[in-house]
């Protein structure tokens, strides 16, 4: 049981900065964002998995699995003296391994909570302030001068333009626009942000789960600009977002995950339509593939073995 929780200890710690961190300054993820997300999201889970399960099984330790220390410790919680093989430190493992799952669980419920109300209310607004776009289904003009661009998820999908960017677009590039606000509502990026956003809120002190939250929503980003390539062109596009500039994407859904582009974002987002980036061979691709999977199965792995049987 020590040996796994040691492990476990290891490999949440593995998952906390250096894996993070690497990933955050490398170059590969703008040629495949979508491998690239997939990524962030295993070393999130596993990450958690591993903090939490590192804690439980040191905790279990001297029941020498984690049913033996459920069986017995849970009947005793109320009614009877601790056994006396469980120290100070296993309770308090055990207590904060508990606390943790709790307060993220908690954040997360929160968290969609707020982003659910945001969502009401945004639609609520769409509705009495603007029209609908005609021959663009689900999409509505707002008038207001500036030249901006969202998009509302749910149940009920928005897509929302301003009559200033309507007015300073071509046809091409309206095109391009308007698939790019759809693609964050087909790919349910709000979902995805959401998690990471309510990763950061839980743990505002960790300073990788902001690095995460800001990878992640640019290559979201960066999702739903390969959407407006295939449905525009690349030049059309880039024309859009340097007529639009890094404030047009306002994140209407930012309780959800959202995070406000800046001028980083967007030059990153500018870099991709060099035509010297290219996708990640298959070779990288299953190898990425095969980290997130492996990043996962640890900590799963590790927990399903210390269940029952003594280690």
């Amino acid at each position: 049981m020590l040996a796994v929780a040691a492990l476990l200890g290891g490999f949440a710690l593995l998952l906390a900065w250096p894996v993070p961190l690497a990933l955050s300054r490398a170059s590969w993820p703008a040629r495949s964002p979508a491998i690239a997300l997939a990524l962030w999201q295993a070393i999130a889970l596993g990450g958690g998995l591993s903090m939490i399960g590192c804690l439980l099984v040191f905790g279990a330790s001297p029941a020498g699995s984690l049913l033996g220390a459920a069986e017995a410790l849970l009947p005793r919680l109320f009614f009877g003296p601790i056994p006396p093989e469980f120290g100070v430190v296993h309770l308090a493992a055990l207590t904060l391994a508990a606390g943790l799952a709790l307060h993220l669980a908690l954040n997360l419920a929160l968290t969609a909570v707020r982003a659910e109300r945001e969502r009401r209310r945004q639609h609520q607004l769409i509705d009495l302030l603007s029209d609908p776009m005609p021959g663009q289904p689900s999409t509505r003009v707002l008038a207001h001068p500036a030249p901006l661009a969202y998009c509302v998820p749910g149940i009920r999908t928005a897509t929302v333009l301003t009559e200033g960017l309507v007015d300073a677009l071509d046809e091409a590039e309206l095109r391009a626009v308007i698939a790019h606000e759809r693609a964050h509502l087909d790919q349910l990026h709000h979902l995805v942000l959401l998690a990471f956003r309510a990763w950061h809120s839980a743990l505002p002190w960790f300073p990788i789960a902001n690095r995460a939250e800001r990878s992640v929503a640019l290559l979201a980003e960066m999702l739903a600009d390969d959407r407006a390539r295939r449905e525009a062109d690349d030049d059309a596009l880039r024309r859009a977002m340097l007529q639009v500039g890094s404030d047009g994407e306002p994140g209407a859904y930012s309780e959800s995950g959202g995070v406000v582009p800046d001028a980083m974002m967007l030059d990153a987002r500018l870099a991709r339509l060099d035509d010297s980036q290219r996708p990640s061979g298959p070779l990288t691709g299953s190898a990425v593939v095969w980290a997130a999977a492996v990043i996962v199965a640890v900590p799963v792995v590790a927990l399903v073995a210390t269940l029952g049987a003594v280690v």
